[in-house]
């Protein structure tokens, strides 16, 4: 197992040593390094990440801030030199904190606390079965049976996805959105941002880059561009 990481601090000095304990560590992948919230909030946008590691004291945005901001967050290790701020770090569901300057030795204590976390949650239950027009799915306690055709779009939501279907209230079930993609057949489903998945047979419109469901504007995500573009050239007569 790789736990893909992102590292943000506007320190280059601390960013740096991050980066080299990430590589260091065999079950850590390194996905991007950022120097500021903003450029954080811009990578998460249109890629996903399973851990952050946030420098709390930063300038405009600061660590604790910008992982409340995110509507669907990574697991945190929060580093800082300050271990006031680590009540606070617990308060957003932090996995851990480190003290700067931060050691090798802390800082495998901390990615080993996150490790146990990914082994144990992806041993989730299965919530899914599919059949050739149809996917059953276990909500409120209840196995509720879905038509293919009568899904508009696929949401996101940490461990749940929302499914969104004609004239109904969307409906709630825990896995994750990737487990989810890889049951749906891929001739009438696409991945198409990192909290998103469309049925291609409901797209009717697209508007600046984004897919529009009635109100709902769903963006399409930088890696998912080309296949999507794909789509729209043997789709819609353009």
């Amino acid at each position: 197992m790789k736990i893909k990481c992102l590292a943000i601090d506007d320190e280059p000095l601390a960013l740096e040593q991050i980066s080299i304990y990430i590589d260091k560590t065999p079950f850590l992948e390194k996905v991007a390094l950022c120097q500021s919230s903003y450029e954080a909030i811009e990578f998460l946008s249109t890629n996903e990440v399973d851990l952050m590691f946030v420098d709390i004291n930063m300038p405009d945005i600061n660590g604790i801030d910008l992982v409340k901001s995110l509507a669907n967050k990574p697991q945190i290790i929060f580093t800082t030199a300050y271990s006031e701020y680590a009540i606070e770090g617990f308060k957003v569901d932090a996995i851990d904190y480190i003290l700067k300057p931060i050691s090798y030795n802390n800082f495998l204590k901390a990615a080993n606390k996150a490790f146990s976390w990914f082994e144990l949650n992806q041993k989730q239950p299965e919530t899914l079965q599919t059949t050739q027009d149809s996917l059953f799915v276990k909500s409120e306690y209840k196995l509720i049976k879905i038509m293919l055709s009568e899904i508009k779009y696929i949401e996101s939501a940490n461990e749940y996805v929302q499914i969104h279907i004609d004239n109904e209230k969307p409906i709630s079930t825990l896995i994750r959105l990737k487990n989810m993609e890889e049951q749906l057949p891929k001739n009438h489903f696409m991945r198409v941002h990192r909290s998103f998945i469309v049925n291609l047979d409901k797209v009717k419109i697209i508007d600046r880059n984004r897919i529009v469901f009635d109100k709902v504007y769903i963006p399409i995500g930088d890696q998912y561009k080309d296949v999507f573009q794909a789509f729209i050239d043997k789709t819609f007569l353009v």
